[in-house]
């Protein structure tokens, strides 16, 4: 007679192997959840239609290759046609590694085009030892890549700019500008001649952090210019981030409030008409009741810290 042997209990799964299912579940949903942002700041702002040529300005920080990579694989299944091309500017700063980007585009099978211009020596000499650097560079490198866009025939210039670079640049104009102005997620850029996007525009910077690590992008530093880190975006970009660890998801709020602008509880006499206003003897949801809302708003506790931001 054969022996009956009794059904034998699953193995109990190790740490390890949880911690790695964990991890692929984490992943998973970052995944998905960074495509849909992109997509719906896409679809939400028409920046991409059919046809485009889209210029990706690649640095080779983790902003930047997260932009590529995210665009080319919307590119497979979206409803539309469109063309990538990644462009870096070699600016030929001391140390910068010639070789990091075209190794990384060629593996990834994308179409790029680097420009060389010695911008860095431009900037050196016109600006005093000490000055911060980065508005001429800036200048320098926006001009250089509008006409790079023109001569590759391209008909958007995507940036790598995210959430919290938006919510960074409204406080920076209100601070140092005296501005109500942020960083939009598409305009038609100074020349007049190109459109550029944002594609990041929904993306948490956290979110970046997590995706450039998980995909093992090549990062090549961006100190190389000479870290400046007394510059008003630092200190701004250090006040929200405190913030945010006091009160999480402020960031979210400032973001969201910078779509739901309201004219009439400005001050601008540009964007709506307070001269020639009139009391119609009718109510009116523009009126005090828009300043109900405001009973709820939290008092921020004795102990909070505050960052003193110095011109």
């Amino acid at each position: 007679m054969s022996e009956v042997l009794a059904p034998q209990a699953p193995a109990t799964p190790s740490a390890e192997d949880l911690a790695a299912k964990k991890h692929a579940h984490e992943i998973n949903k970052l995944s998905k959840r960074l495509h849909r942002q992109v997509g719906q700041a896409i679809t939400d702002f028409n920046m991409i239609e059919e046809g485009d040529k889209v210029m990706v300005c690649l640095s080779g920080g983790k902003d930047s290759y997260s932009m590529l990579d995210i665009l080319m694989n919307l590119q497979q299944r979206a409803p539309i046609k469109f063309e990538l091309i990644a462009v870096n500017l070699d600016q030929k700063q001391p140390g910068f590694p010639e070789d990091v980007l075209p190794n990384y585009l060629k593996t990834r099978g994308v179409p790029f085009h680097i420009e060389e211009q010695d911008t860095y020596s431009v900037v050196k000499r016109v600006v005093p030892e000490g000055k911060t650097t980065c508005g001429l560079c800036s200048r320098l490198r926006r001009g250089i890549l509008y006409r790079v866009a023109g001569e590759l025939g391209c008909t958007k210039i995507a940036l790598g700019h995210h959430r919290d670079d938006i919510v960074t640049t409204l406080f920076l104009n209100m601070f140092f500008g005296s501005r109500m102005k942020g960083m939009p997620p598409k305009l038609v850029s100074d020349d007049g001649k190109n459109v550029v996007i944002r594609p990041l525009a929904y993306v948490k910077e956290p979110d970046l952090v997590r995706w450039a690590e998980h995909r093992e992008f090549p990062i090549i530093p961006c100190n190389l210019c000479g870290s400046q880190e007394n510059l008003q975006r630092v200190q701004v970009k250090a006040m929200i981030n405190e913030w945010e660890k006091r009160y999480p998801g402020r960031i979210d709020n400032i973001f969201t409030a910078m779509t739901n602008i309201v004219p009439s509880h400005m001050m601008d006499k540009k964007l709506f008409p307070f001269e020639t206003i009139q009391a119609t003897g009718q109510a009116t949801a523009d009126g005090d009741i828009a300043f109900d809302d405001d009973e709820s708003c939290a008092t921020p506790s004795a102990g909070a810290s505050v960052i003193t931001l110095q011109r």
